[in-house]
């Protein structure tokens, strides 16, 4: 994980190769966490702008795995899920896409992942 300023820990880990996004989906999986993919570029100022709101919502959503995933390093992930605008953000519930929002629009992301977030509680026996 990386550090951000502050020196706390991110709760938005850095998904760096297609083992690492296979191995933190399987464990999300077991978990029974649903996931928040942020597919992301350096070079893209509305992804990059994105990224402290990923973090606020890490915070709030503590039974969620957040992701970000640069699709530049891990082009076969952002291929897998046909990601071609950045940013996409991508929801996932037992390690199958559920939902894709694909530009920068915090209002909306905070709908569904407060959606994804009650359909998960609704599924616990």
């Amino acid at each position: 994980m990386e550090e951000q300023e502050q020196g706390t820990r991110s709760r938005v880990l850095k998904v760096d190769s297609k083992e690492s996004w296979d191995f933190h989906v399987n464990q999300a999986t077991i978990q029974g966490y649903p996931i928040v993919a942020h597919f992301t570029a350096v070079w893209c100022i509305p992804s990059v702008a994105m990224n402290p709101f990923m973090e606020e919502l890490a915070s709030m959503y503590q039974n969620m795995s957040f992701f970000t995933i640069d699709v530049d390093e891990v082009k076969d992930v952002a291929s897998k899920y046909e990601v071609k605008a950045m940013p996409t953000f991508l929801l996932l519930k037992a390690g199958v896409p559920v939902d894709k929002i694909v530009g920068a629009n915090p209002d909306e992301i905070k709908k569904r992942i407060q959606s994804l977030a009650q359909s998960n509680l609704t599924d616990i026996p």
